[in-house]
């Protein structure tokens, strides 16, 4: 089968930076980058494939050229492709916002819900994001903090440093913090329920839009559920820690020392989203990267090594 190279879609949204630019090589035409969709089939924003024999298509485009064989056998249970891979570049706070399951986001917006896992690519020093509540509140007490804006002395801010991770499920209230670069994996879905912005106007000079009655319809009102800390496992030329494991995605982090022997089998393609260095990856062909690079491996692709001294985040559904 084949491995590739990835070119994400971007977003200007108002609390962009630019060191998606500056840091990790990231061309476009926007004054910000507030996020790049690195994997995606979202209707919203495209990856592209960069380079070969594809280039130019979307990867849409390319899974319908060459089947949905090449998602894996574990992508058959979705009806769409099933995750969004980001890096999201918070310069400034983003809105505090929720997102709902897939029961309420297909019954009441037509796509899929949205659980996610953020890890931490860097951070300022003092950096904070805001994870579900310090504890459980009600329905009234919900409304009436959201009405007279003290929402935040109820919510969970959590100090953040490189290499933190955390699970947001459905229906965690949550929001990025200012000065954090993140790389986010998700459901395939693009619905988010913003419950305060920080009296922020948009482009246009007007408010940006609140959506305070579907938020009260599927907010977890009670602290986040953390997922589990894993040990990190020492293999040959490597390490690998589990991130994240859940119906949707698998996600670990990889620190290769030199070179790294990874599979693709049958059930699930894999992602590689490469946040520090540089080298190749070898499978029917050989393959460069750097820092930024997103890499596609289709499923049924067997053995491949990456051979460098890097650091990248590995997804599989």
């Amino acid at each position: 089968m084949a491995v590739y190279k990835l070119k994400p879609a971007f977003k200007d949204y108002i609390w962009g930076g630019t060191r998606l630019r500056d840091d990790f090589g990231k061309q476009c035409d926007l004054e910000k980058i507030a996020e790049s969709w690195e994997l995606s089939c979202h209707k919203d924003g495209e990856s592209t494939i960069d380079g070969g024999e594809a280039d130019g298509l979307t990867l849409s485009q390319l899974i319908e050229k060459q089947g949905k064989g090449i998602l894996g056998t574990d992508c058959d249970k979705f009806e769409d492709f099933p995750i969004l891979i980001k890096l999201i570049d918070a310069k400034d706070n983003l809105s505090v916002q929720v997102h709902p399951d897939n029961d309420y986001a297909q019954r009441v917006e037509g796509e899929y819900g949205k659980t996610e896992m953020w890890y931490i690519v860097d951070c300022d020093e003092g950096a904070t994001l805001l994870y579900g509540f310090k504890k459980e509140i009600s329905k009234d007490e919900f409304a009436r903090r959201i009405e007279d804006n003290t929402l935040l002395e109820v919510t969970n801010a959590v100090p953040v440093k490189k290499g933190d991770v955390f699970f947001i499920r459905a229906g965690t209230l949550h929001a990025i913090g200012k000065g954090i670069l993140i790389a986010e994996i998700q459901q395939n879905s693009n619905t988010t329920y913003r419950i305060y912005d920080y009296g922020r106007v948009g482009s246009d000079g007007k408010p940006r839009q609140l959506h305070i009655e579907k938020a009260k319809d599927v907010t977890a009102l009670r602290p986040a559920q953390p997922y589990p800390e894993t040990p990190i496992e020492q293999m040959s030329g490597y390490t690998q820690k589990l991130l994240s494991k859940c119906e949707y995605f698998t996600t670990y982090a990889l620190d290769i020392d030199s070179k790294a022997v990874l599979k693709a089998d049958e059930k699930s393609f894999v992602n590689l989203l490469v946040l520090e260095g540089e080298g190749n990856i070898i499978a029917e062909k050989t393959e460069s990267f750097k820092k930024g690079d997103s890499l596609f491996i289709t499923a049924s692709t067997g053995e491949f090594a990456v051979e460098g001294k890097c650091r990248a985040i590995l997804t599989k559904v």
